[in-house]
């Protein structure tokens, strides 16, 4: 099942279903259950032609020509409850008869096809048909349950793009690594070829490079490196914290400072002069 065709069988007609009413008369609504296979497409459009002769009249006027995006806000701005921005809702099978009628001749069965199908292979819509429990009509009103085959093809869907998805990112990402490795590679190769003494042959082989192959790759290795941005070299007074950083100028000789002019004057003078006063036991001299 394909990331556009999951659901759509069960939305839009085949393009040559309808190019005429003979055809459509041989495909009655009954022939195909509510919501079985692939056969209800056959009779998404056979409801709006067979029905009486009259309804051919609005078919002879031309829908305008407009672009899937313009097609899109079109269908958008008239029926809100069901395209509009609010998530994806089941769409009730047959649809496409639905919109023609509420809306005739705006929009051509091309125009209608190519929207459902991009809009039911969208994997937002997809999440929201392995979730449901119901379709929803133009109104945004559920008109019928939603069968169990249909929600497990579009888990199945879901999981085959995840696979999918996830073996692209690992390719891409092995794409990445090997890159990586050819520069760092080619890097080495043009350091050491700028600081070789050998001469060419020896070089060469010491590095597993052919002669003729050398020139380009230092040429690549060249060009690599002066696409690197420049690193700018670090002021001279600049310390572990950058530079204005660090220790003021003075801070060491200014705490002294403040310490010696911070104490009383003559405080230590004076307790010395007391202590050489005293005796071994504290006692002025000559005291008893």
């Amino acid at each position: 099942m394909t990331d556009s065709s999951l659901e759509t069988a069960d939305l839009n007609a085949p393009e040559g279903s309808n190019e005429a009413s003979a055809p459509a008369a041989e495909t009655p609504v009954a022939a195909a259950p509510a919501a079985a296979s692939d056969a209800a497409a056959a009779s998404d459009l056979a409801p709006a032609e067979g029905d009486a002769a009259p309804a051919a009249a609005p078919a002879a006027k031309a829908a305008p020509e407009m672009s899937p995006a313009e097609c899109a806000a079109k269908l958008k701005a008239l029926f809100p409850a069901i395209f509009g921005g609010g998530g994806f809702k089941p769409l009730k099978l047959r649809i496409q008869a639905d919109i023609q009628e509420r809306a005739p001749a705006q929009f051509s069965k091309a125009q209608l096809s190519s929207f459902l199908r991009r809009h039911t292979g969208n994997t937002g819509y997809l999440i929201a048909l392995g979730k449901a429990t119901h379709r929803f009509d133009l109104d945004g009103q559920p008109v019928a349950e939603l069968s169990e085959e249909h929600r497990l093809a579009a888990r199945e869907e879901l999981a085959r793009r995840r696979g999918l998805q996830q073996e692209r990112q690992a390719a891409e990402q092995a794409e990445r690594d090997l890159a990586q490795t050819q520069a760092r590679n080619r890097a080495g190769l043009l350091h050491d070829f700028e600081r070789t003494t050998l001469t060419l042959p020896n070089f060469c082989v010491l590095k597993g490079v052919t002669e003729a192959e050398l020139p380009g790759l230092l040429e690549i290795a060249r060009a690599e490196r002066a696409a690197q941005p420049v690193r700018e070299a670090r002021p001279a007074n600049a310390g572990p914290r950058g530079p204005g950083r660090g220790r003021p100028e003075g801070r060491g000789d200014g705490r002294s400072e403040g310490r010696g002019a911070g104490r009383p004057a003559g405080r230590g003078d004076g307790r010395g002069d007391g202590r050489e006063q005293r005796g071994p036991r504290g006692r002025a001299p000559g005291a008893r």
